[in-house]
Protein backbone atom coordinates (compact mmCIF):
# COMPACT_ATOMS: atom_id res chain seq x y z
CA UNK A 1 0.00 0.00 0.00
CA UNK A 2 2.86 2.42 0.75
CA UNK A 3 5.32 1.04 -1.79
CA UNK A 4 5.15 4.08 -4.08
CA UNK A 5 8.50 5.84 -4.51
CA UNK A 6 8.36 9.62 -4.33
CA UNK A 7 11.18 11.50 -6.01
CA UNK A 8 11.95 14.97 -4.67
CA UNK A 9 13.15 17.57 -7.12
CA UNK A 10 14.28 20.98 -5.95
CA UNK A 11 14.60 22.49 -9.42
CA UNK A 12 12.84 22.10 -12.73
CA UNK A 13 14.41 22.89 -16.12
CA UNK A 14 12.13 22.97 -19.15
CA UNK A 15 12.87 23.79 -22.80
CA UNK A 16 9.85 25.17 -24.63
CA UNK A 17 9.30 25.99 -28.28
CA UNK A 18 7.32 29.15 -27.52
CA UNK A 19 4.48 29.78 -29.93
CA UNK A 20 3.45 33.27 -31.05
CA UNK A 21 0.51 34.75 -29.16
CA UNK A 22 1.80 33.93 -25.68
CA UNK A 23 3.69 36.30 -23.44
CA UNK A 24 6.80 35.37 -21.47
CA UNK A 25 5.42 35.93 -17.99
CA UNK A 26 4.06 33.88 -15.12
CA UNK A 27 0.68 35.64 -15.12
CA UNK A 28 -1.20 38.31 -17.04
CA UNK A 29 -4.71 39.72 -16.85
CA UNK A 30 -5.15 40.11 -20.63
CA UNK A 31 -3.01 37.59 -22.48
CA UNK A 32 -2.18 33.92 -22.29
CA UNK A 33 1.26 33.23 -20.82
CA UNK A 34 3.79 30.49 -21.48
CA UNK A 35 2.89 29.12 -18.03
CA UNK A 36 -0.61 28.41 -19.38
CA UNK A 37 0.99 25.82 -21.70
CA UNK A 38 2.41 23.75 -18.82
CA UNK A 39 0.88 20.58 -17.43
CA UNK A 40 -0.31 20.75 -13.78
CA UNK A 41 2.51 18.45 -12.58
CA UNK A 42 5.07 20.89 -14.01
CA UNK A 43 3.48 23.89 -12.26
CA UNK A 44 4.11 22.50 -8.76
CA UNK A 45 7.69 23.85 -8.60
CA UNK A 46 6.65 27.32 -9.88
CA UNK A 47 8.84 27.65 -12.97
CA UNK A 48 9.27 31.04 -14.60
CA UNK A 49 10.55 32.06 -18.04
CA UNK A 50 14.26 32.92 -18.25
CA UNK A 51 14.25 36.20 -20.11
CA UNK A 52 11.57 37.30 -22.50
CA UNK A 53 10.46 36.60 -26.00
CA UNK A 54 8.02 39.11 -27.48
CA UNK A 55 4.41 38.00 -27.84
CA UNK A 56 4.82 37.44 -31.59
CA UNK A 57 8.28 35.83 -31.33
CA UNK A 58 8.68 32.08 -31.21
CA UNK A 59 11.40 29.61 -30.37
CA UNK A 60 13.60 28.58 -27.49
CA UNK A 61 12.43 29.56 -24.04
CA UNK A 62 13.88 28.11 -20.86
CA UNK A 63 11.59 27.80 -17.86
CA UNK A 64 13.02 27.05 -14.43
CA UNK A 65 12.73 27.84 -10.75
CA UNK A 66 16.53 28.06 -10.42
CA UNK A 67 17.08 31.79 -9.92
CA UNK A 68 20.86 31.47 -9.79
CA UNK A 69 21.01 29.80 -13.23
CA UNK A 70 18.53 32.31 -14.65
CA UNK A 71 20.74 35.17 -13.47
CA UNK A 72 23.84 33.53 -15.00
CA UNK A 73 22.11 33.28 -18.38
CA UNK A 74 20.64 36.79 -18.39
CA UNK A 75 23.40 38.92 -16.88
CA UNK A 76 24.99 41.07 -19.62
CA UNK A 77 28.31 40.67 -17.78
CA UNK A 78 28.26 36.94 -18.57
CA UNK A 79 28.10 37.55 -22.35
CA UNK A 80 25.83 34.55 -23.02
CA UNK A 81 24.88 34.56 -26.71
CA UNK A 82 21.21 34.47 -27.63
CA UNK A 83 20.97 33.34 -31.26
CA UNK A 84 18.00 34.35 -33.39
CA UNK A 85 16.82 33.62 -36.91
CA UNK A 86 14.83 36.40 -38.56
CA UNK A 87 13.20 37.35 -41.81
CA UNK A 88 13.87 40.99 -42.57
CA UNK A 89 11.98 43.32 -44.86
CA UNK A 90 14.78 44.97 -46.80
CA UNK A 91 18.19 44.04 -48.18
CA UNK A 92 20.59 43.39 -45.29
CA UNK A 93 23.97 44.71 -46.41
CA UNK A 94 27.60 44.22 -45.41
CA UNK A 95 27.37 47.72 -43.93
CA UNK A 96 24.60 46.45 -41.60
CA UNK A 97 26.84 43.54 -40.56
CA UNK A 98 29.59 46.02 -39.64
CA UNK A 99 27.19 48.32 -37.78
CA UNK A 100 25.89 45.40 -35.71
CA UNK A 101 29.47 44.30 -34.98
CA UNK A 102 30.21 47.79 -33.61
CA UNK A 103 26.96 48.17 -31.66
CA UNK A 104 23.84 49.96 -32.86
CA UNK A 105 22.29 53.09 -31.34
CA UNK A 106 18.61 52.41 -30.60
CA UNK A 107 15.72 54.89 -30.78
CA UNK A 108 16.15 55.82 -27.11
CA UNK A 109 19.86 56.58 -27.52
CA UNK A 110 21.05 53.32 -25.96
CA UNK A 111 24.07 51.81 -27.73
CA UNK A 112 23.87 48.02 -27.86
CA UNK A 113 26.77 45.74 -27.18
CA UNK A 114 28.36 44.29 -30.34
CA UNK A 115 26.23 41.69 -32.14
CA UNK A 116 27.17 39.07 -34.70
CA UNK A 117 24.97 39.39 -37.78
CA UNK A 118 25.13 36.71 -40.49
CA UNK A 119 23.19 37.03 -43.74
CA UNK A 120 21.72 33.67 -44.76
CA UNK A 121 19.75 34.90 -47.79
CA UNK A 122 20.17 38.44 -49.17
CA UNK A 123 17.34 40.01 -51.10
CA UNK A 124 14.50 42.50 -50.82
CA UNK A 125 13.44 40.15 -48.05
CA UNK A 126 16.52 38.85 -46.26
CA UNK A 127 17.04 35.92 -43.91
CA UNK A 128 19.58 36.42 -41.16
CA UNK A 129 20.95 34.99 -37.94
CA UNK A 130 21.98 37.38 -35.21
CA UNK A 131 23.65 36.69 -31.86
CA UNK A 132 23.26 39.21 -29.04
CA UNK A 133 24.49 39.06 -25.44
CA UNK A 134 21.89 41.31 -23.85
CA UNK A 135 18.12 41.40 -23.94
CA UNK A 136 16.75 44.92 -24.08
CA UNK A 137 13.04 45.44 -24.80
CA UNK A 138 12.35 44.39 -28.44
CA UNK A 139 16.12 44.58 -28.99
CA UNK A 140 16.50 42.67 -32.27
CA UNK A 141 13.54 44.50 -33.82
CA UNK A 142 14.85 47.87 -32.64
CA UNK A 143 18.36 47.13 -33.92
CA UNK A 144 16.98 46.51 -37.40
CA UNK A 145 14.79 49.62 -37.19
CA UNK A 146 18.00 51.56 -36.43
CA UNK A 147 19.35 50.47 -39.84
CA UNK A 148 16.02 51.17 -41.60
CA UNK A 149 14.86 47.55 -41.86
CA UNK A 150 11.88 45.71 -40.39
CA UNK A 151 11.74 42.29 -38.70
CA UNK A 152 8.75 40.36 -40.03
CA UNK A 153 9.51 37.02 -38.34
CA UNK A 154 11.70 36.24 -35.32
CA UNK A 155 12.68 32.95 -33.71
CA UNK A 156 15.21 32.25 -30.95
CA UNK A 157 17.37 29.27 -31.85
CA UNK A 158 19.80 29.08 -28.90
CA UNK A 159 20.87 30.48 -25.54
CA UNK A 160 24.53 29.80 -24.89
CA UNK A 161 25.05 26.08 -25.52
CA UNK A 162 21.33 25.27 -25.30
CA UNK A 163 19.83 24.79 -28.76
CA UNK A 164 16.15 24.54 -29.54
CA UNK A 165 15.11 20.91 -29.99
CA UNK A 166 13.73 20.94 -33.55
CA UNK A 167 11.48 17.98 -32.65
CA UNK A 168 9.45 20.24 -30.34
CA UNK A 169 6.41 21.61 -32.11
CA UNK A 170 5.21 25.11 -31.25
CA UNK A 171 3.84 25.08 -27.70
CA UNK A 172 5.55 21.81 -26.76
CA UNK A 173 8.22 21.49 -24.10
CA UNK A 174 10.39 18.91 -22.41
CA UNK A 175 12.80 18.64 -19.50
CA UNK A 176 16.43 19.39 -20.25
CA UNK A 177 18.74 16.41 -20.57
CA UNK A 178 21.48 15.99 -17.97
CA UNK A 179 24.04 16.91 -20.64
CA UNK A 180 22.20 20.11 -21.65
CA UNK A 181 21.90 21.15 -18.02
CA UNK A 182 25.57 20.40 -17.32
CA UNK A 183 26.69 22.61 -20.23
CA UNK A 184 24.35 25.42 -19.18
CA UNK A 185 25.70 25.40 -15.64
CA UNK A 186 29.26 25.77 -16.99
CA UNK A 187 28.44 29.14 -18.61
Amino acid sequence: MFDEVVEYKQFIYLMMNKPPGYISATEDNRDLTVIDLLEPEDLVLNPFPVGRLDKDTEGLLLLTNDGKLAHQLLSPKKNVDKLYYAIIEGRVSEEDVIRFRNGVVLDDGYETKPAKLTVVVRGEVSEIEVAITEGKFHQVKRMFEAVNKKVIYLKRLAMGTLQLDEDLKLGEYRELTDEELEYLKML
